[in-house]
């Protein structure tokens, strides 16, 4: 069991620590071959601003090859995470309903996957409680993300929140006994955090009387390696940076935001990441779009320069999503159907929020 959480956070992404984190995804895909019916995943995002094409293919692609393959899978629209960092809301109902249309748009099956909102989940938001009681003030501010979190705040106070923040994303995966969460390596540290408080549960607390099995099971990470994709001005992709592609956006518009994309003065393109990194991720998204080699394309390419790779990508990436867009403009005409959806994933979320509420009570020794 982990006590000295301080240590295994920052340790978790260590190489060592990618290297097993890798091994483990390599033997959960061989089980999810073998039998997805023993996982249940979870992942999702948070409602800042509309999905772009750093979410399709960083995470929305993989939660479509986890429900195909046959894994439960619930989709987080994490609301209450929006006020980690922000004054308010804006117009997050706006939001999240786009959010929920964009996952549907993409080929998510309500009734194969779970969508759900947490703040409309009470016993979800109560695990709280117990759960920050099994972590320390200084464990809190020693994880990686709520660290990096207050680095980029310039100064702004970290609200409550911010700190319990992967207290709250613990909580998330756990309410509903989810066993599998995919992740990026930076979101590591996250997961060993809900491992930490799945054991300092079961050590403090034990099981309900006559339960075999601990109150909630110690989640693994499938580790995606999917490539990062930068902005149109070769920063990291942000909504807050506007240097994203949204995915409700029409072909006409993409095509107006990719001819301002930054490359570089050298008309002979090259797949040069470390020397030529704007250029690199044009090439990146190309081959992302196509399932081409990015040196393969550079070389189609070769003196065409800026213009002839701006127009490839606006070709490849407006043909790629077209039946994205066909479906999603579908579904905004029946918003009744989108909320339908949300409203279905929440009372589910709720019957197994509660069920796991009243398994801790009974651990706790608090029904009365």
């Amino acid at each position: 069991m982990t006590h000295n959480i301080g240590d295994a956070l920052e340790n978790a992404t260590s190489e060592a620590s990618l290297a097993h984190s890798r091994q483990i995804s390599q033997k959960i895909e061989e089980g999810i071959r073998n039998d997805p019916s023993q996982f249940r995943a979870l992942t999702g995002d948070r409602p800042t601003g509309n999905l772009h094409i750093g979410h399709y293919f960083g995470s929305m692609q993989n939660r479509l090859r986890l429900q195909q393959a046959g894994v439960d899978t619930w989709l987080l629209v994490a609301d209450y995470q929006v006020i980690t960092d922000r004054d308010g809301v804006g117009p997050i109902k706006d939001r999240v309903l786009s959010l929920v249309t964009d996952n549907l748009a993409l080929g998510i099956d309500p009734d194969r996957s779970t969508i759900f909102a947490h703040s409309q989940v009470p016993a979800l938001n109560q695990l709280m409680l117990p759960f920050l009681s099994l972590v320390t003030d200084a464990e809190l501010r020693r994880n990686p993300t709520v660290k990096s979190e207050l680095e980029a705040t310039d100064g702004r106070p970290m609200s409550g929140l911010m700190l319990t923040y992967p207290v709250h994303q613990a909580a998330d995966i756990l309410f509903c006994k989810a066993n599998l969460v995919p992740v990026g390596k930076d979101q590591l540290p996250h997961l060993e955090q809900a491992r930490v408080i799945t054991d300092r549960f079961d050590a403090r607390y034990g099981r309900p009387e006559g339960a075999k099995d601990r109150v909630f099971p110690r989640p693994q990470g499938l580790l995606s390696e999917a490539e990062m994709v930068l902005g149109l001005d070769g920063t990291k992709m942000s909504k807050s940076k506007g240097n994203t592609i949204e995915l409700r956006m029409s072909a006409d518009e993409t095509a107006k935001l990719i001819k301002k994309a930054v490359t570089d003065s050298d008309r002979h393109i090259t797949y040069d990441p470390v020397n030529r990194p704007e250029v690199a991720n044009l090439l990146t998204l190309i081959s992302l779009c196509t399932g081409r080699a990015q040196v393969a394309i550079a070389e189609e390419i070769g003196d065409g320069g800026g213009g002839t790779l701006k127009k490839m990508l606006t070709e490849a990436l407006n043909e790629h999503l077209a039946s994205f867009r066909a479906r999603r403009l579908e579904l905004e005409a029946d918003q009744g159907y989108v909320a339908d959806v949300l409203h279905r994933g929440i009372a589910r979320a709720n019957e197994e929020a509660n069920a796991t509420l009243d398994q801790v009570r009974s651990a706790m020794n608090m029904v009365y």
